[in-house]
């Protein structure tokens, strides 16, 4: 499982990046979304992700943005993908794509089989699908919600672009899940805090290490 790629998301200090980076994350995650407790300005997220050594790739995550959002991100940070995390349509996220000429990932919300058809309509147009646990109705947040959806639902599934596996991941089931759905990519945020927002140092290490 040592070949498994980790995104850590949610980053917020300096502390948090560089824990993220000596772990050996191949991503890193900086929210944008105003009612998240790991939302950051784009003036933090554009210092932050400049102390980012090459070869870790800075993800700009956002849910339904409007282009002006979208221009005030990619003109100061140095953005290596742009992670959709609402209701956007294919259409939308087409639109993205070719606007800012970034790699797309679009999260896709999985509660029962019916989801998975989704995925399909999103890999026409996007370079990476996140799988991610659908939010409970009415929920603030449309993810790091902290809890998994049932795995067995994409077992042995294979889809035509590269997939990143997130919900509920911690360093007690990242193992599992990964050995259930043959994910070569997990994406963790609330599974490494101490409290909400908050990176633990020693979790992040824990969960490579469960990986290794």
């Amino acid at each position: 499982m040592s070949d498994v790629q980790v995104k850590i998301c949610g980053l917020s200090t300096p502390d948090h990046v560089r824990w993220a980076v000596d772990a050996g994350a191949r991503y890193l995650g900086f929210v944008f979304f105003a009612k998240s407790p790991r939302n950051v300005s784009v003036a933090q997220a554009t210092a932050l992700a400049r102390e980012v050594p090459p070869g870790v790739a800075k993800v700009a995550l956002v849910v339904d943005p409007d282009d002006a959002l979208l221009d005030g991100i990619t003109a100061t940070m140095p953005v290596d993908m742009l992670q959709l995390h609402g209701a956007e349509s294919p259409e939308r996220v087409a639109e993205i794509r070719a606007r800012y000429g970034l790699p797309v990932m679009k999260a896709v919300g999985i509660a029962g089989a019916a989801d998975l058809a989704k995925v399909e309509a999103y890999e026409m147009v996007a370079d990476q699908i996140l799988v991610d646990a659908k939010p409970p109705k009415g929920a603030d947040l449309p993810g790091g919600m902290g809890v998994p959806f049932d795995w067995q639902l994409i077992a042995g599934r294979h889809w035509q672009r590269p997939w990143m596996l997130a919900g509920g991941l911690t360093p007690k089931n990242v193992g599992l899940a990964v050995r259930l759905t043959g994910a070569r990519q997990v994406d963790v945020s609330s599974g490494v805090e101490s409290a909400p927002g908050v990176k633990d140092e020693g979790l992040i290490r824990a969960f490579m290490e469960a990986l290794r």
